[in-house]
């Protein structure tokens, strides 16, 4: 066991877990934050996507234990005061999601896209959208709601 301390979505979390404990089990088994999926356990599908620090990581592979100190961010964690993130917004507006079981990694994923590069291109777009796998759309309205959310944040 070890004793764990991070901030998810803004709180503070204290708890004692064992040492094996992937954050994307911990998300979704000790705190209910079942908007990040788990579709892989191998890091290829990118649908268990969060922020670390800011950054999107594959929560699938990173211990909890490993995260100790650090500010998580989930998808619940992205809208403020029942308000949908603009990047929420945008893949709502734009049809990005089908089955929606991809959506909240892709939606991770593009918001740390847009805080490193404001206004990409389609290919930065595919580039960085690489490590996450959607079975149900040819990637072409995610492409346009990550260039439409591009213009508001």
């Amino acid at each position: 066991m070890v004793k764990t301390n991070i901030n998810v979505n803004g709180k503070k979390i204290s708890k004692e877990i064992p040492d094996n404990t992937l954050l994307s089990d911990f998300l979704r088994d000790t705190l209910s934050l079942t908007g990040t999926h788990i579709g892989c356990d191998t890091s290829q599908c990118g649908a268990c996507t969060v922020h670390l620090n800011g950054n999107s990581i594959k929560s699938c592979t990173i211990l909890v234990a490993d995260c100790n100190g650090a500010e998580i961010t989930t998808i619940e964690g992205l809208s403020s005061n029942g308000k949908m993130h603009p990047m929420q917004e945008a893949f709502k507006k734009n049809h990005g999601l089908q089955c929606g079981f991809c959506t909240p990694g892709m939606v991770m994923s593009a918001v740390d896209l847009l805080q490193k590069n404001k206004n990409p291109n389609e290919k930065e777009i595919r580039d960085w959208l690489e490590g996450n796998i959607c079975r149900c759309t040819g990637y072409q309205n995610i492409v346009a709601a990550v260039k439409d959310a591009s213009t508001k944040i």
